[in-house]
C-alpha cells in the first residue's frame, strides 16, 4: 500500500478512494454517482427513478458492487419506482478502509441503518441477496418501521436460529496475511481445490474460503462472477466488476467478507431473528436452485416458514446460481416488481 493513496476520515481513520476513472465506460451502467457520510465514510448509490416513487432498496454482497443491479434498475424505474442501489462501506465507489478488523456484519447493519436515516427513506420494499441479506435482514428485523415490504434471494440472517455453517469461530484476520507466493491465485484453481469439500454440508468449503479470500493475492472478483451458473461476462463486463479494486490496497472489504461469518454477535444475531419472525408485511423469496451455499431449499424454507409476512407469497426457486441478479436480473427485477404492485392494488 503506497502512503499518497492513504487519506484519514474525520475520525482519524485510514482509507482510500478509488479514482473516478476507473469507472468511465461502464457497460450498460450510465447511472450518475451519489454520495452520502455514513460513519465518517462517503458512500457511494446509484439513485434512480422518480423520488416520489416508492423506493426499492438493493443490498449487493461480496465480491461485487452496484453494478451488480444494472439489469434490474431500469425495469423498476420503468414501473414507477425509485431504485436505490449502495455500494457497501469497502466496495464500489465507496471509501475503503484499510482496518481490515472494521468490517463485521453488526457493523455493516449500523451503517446501513444511518444509510436510510441520511436519505430519510419510508415505506421501502428491500431486496437482498448474499451478505446483502445477511445485513438487510438484519436491519429489517431491528427496524422494521422503515419497511413496506422485502424480498430476499439467496440471502438469510447469520443465524436461524443455528448458523448455517459450523464454522471455526472468533478468526483472527491477522494470523491470514496476503500470501504472495501462494500457488493458487485464481477462483476457479481454488474451486477445484475444494470440490471434495461441497455437499449439503458446505461448512468445509465455507471455512476454505474465508481463508483464502483473506490470504489470495490476485482477488479479482469477476473470476467469482464468471465461475457461477448461468453467468456470462463480456470482456466490458468482467472489467466493470473488477473496477472498483484496481489494487491490494482497495480490497481489504472483499478480502474481509467472508469471514465476518466466523465473528458473529451471536446474541444480537439471535435477537434479530426472533424480531424477524414478527415481521407480517409482505415477504417474498426467489432463490436460485443452482446456489449450494446460501441458496439451499432448507435456507429459504426456514424463511417462508418462520415469517408471518412470507405466508401466501408466490416464492420460487429459478434455475440460477449464487448471482442470481446477473444470470436472472431481468426476470427477477419483474417479479420483484409484480410483487410491490400486488401489494399497491390491496390497499
Amino acid at each position: 500500500m503506497t502512503k499518497q493513496n492513504i487519506i484519514l476520515n474525520a475520525n482519524g481513520e485510514e482509507f482510500v478512494r478509488i479514482p473516478d476513472e476507473c469507472f468511465e465506460n461502464l457497460p450498460d451502467f450510465p447511472y450518475q454517482p451519489n454520495y452520502v457520510e455514513v460513519g465518517g465514510w462517503r458512500q457511494h448509490y446509484v439513485d434512480e427513478g422518480p423520488r416520489d416513487g416508492l423506493p426499492v432498496l438493493l443490498l449487493h454482497g461480496q465480491p461485487d458492487w452496484s453494478y451488480l443491479y444494472r439489469k434490474m434498475i431500469p425495469i423498476i424505474v420503468d414501473a414507477g419506482y425509485r431504485a436505490i442501489a449502495p455500494d457497501l462501506i469497502g466496495m464500489g465507489r465507496s471509501d475503503k478502509p484499510t482496518n481490515i478488523h472494521i468490517h463485521t456484519v453488526e457493523q455493516h447493519t449500523d451503517w446501513l441503518n444511518e444509510f436510510i436515516e441520511q436519505l430519510g427513506l419510508k415505506e421501502v420494499t428491500l431486496f437482498c441477496q448474499d451478505w446483502g441479506g445477511m445485513i438487510g435482514l438484519t436491519e429489517l428485523a431491528e427496524h422494521p418501521e422503515y419497511f413496506k415490504s422485502a424480498m430476499a434471494s439467496n440471502g438469510s440472517l447469520t443465524y436461524t436460529p443455528e448458523p448455517h455453517f459450523n464454522l471455526t469461530m472468533g478468526l483472527n484476520r491477522d494470523d491470514y496475511p496476503v500470501d504472495n507466493d501462494a500457488e493458487i491465485r485464481n477462483f476457479a484453481d481454488f474451486l477445484g481445490m475444494v470440490q471434495p469439500l461441497m455437499g449439503e454440508d458446505m461448512s468445509g468449503f465455507f471455512q476454505k474460503w474465508m481463508e483464502y479470500a483473506l490470504t489470495m493475492p490476485d482477488f479479482k472478483p469477476s473470476e467469482n462472477l464468471i465461475a457461477d451458473a448461468g453467468v456470462s461476462l463480456s470482456d466490458g463486463e468482467i472489467a466493470a466488476y473488477d473496477a472498483p479494486y484496481p489494487g491490494p490496497e482497495y480490497r481489504t472489504a472483499i478480502r474481509a467478507l467472508p469471514s465476518m461469518a466466523s465473528l458473529i454477535d451471536v446474541e444480537r444475531a439471535l435477537a434479530a431473528w426472533e424480531k424477524i419472525k414478527r415481521f407480517d408485511k409482505p415477504f417474498l423469496t426467489v432463490f436460485g436452485e443452482f446456489d449450494p451455499l446460501i441458496g439451499q431449499k432448507k435456507v429459504q424454507d426456514k424463511l417462508i416458514d418462520n415469517i408471518p409476512g412470507a405466508k401466501g407469497q408466490p416464492h420460487d426457486r429459478l434455475p440460477a446460481g449464487h448471482f442470481i441478479q446477473e444470470s436472472k436480473g431481468e426476470e427477477v427485477a419483474r417479479r420483484l416488481v409484480k410483487f410491490i404492485d400486488s401489494q399497491l392494488t390491496q390497499v
